[in-house]
């Protein structure tokens, strides 16, 4: 999943960050992708944790929008 903002020429960073459904508590598989220099902002991590408060899984967000 790519978070922020990547530029053209821009090296991209990877995170393994533990990420669970906010539903089912399921273990979530995958890393977080960023541009090097937005990676290191305030901005970023607001963003991560916004990201991590509100993610559902495929089986819960499609739960959802079926109702």
């Amino acid at each position: 999943m790519i978070l922020g903002e990547i530029g053209e020429d821009e090296k991209r960073v990877k995170f393994n960050v533990p990420i669970h459904c906010t539903e089912c508590k399921r273990s979530v598989p995958g890393r977080i992708i960023s541009g090097e220099e937005y990676s290191q902002t305030k901005a970023f991590e607001i963003e991560l944790e916004h990201f991590k408060k509100n993610y559902l899984c495929g089986i819960c967000r499609d739960k959802r929008r079926r109702k």
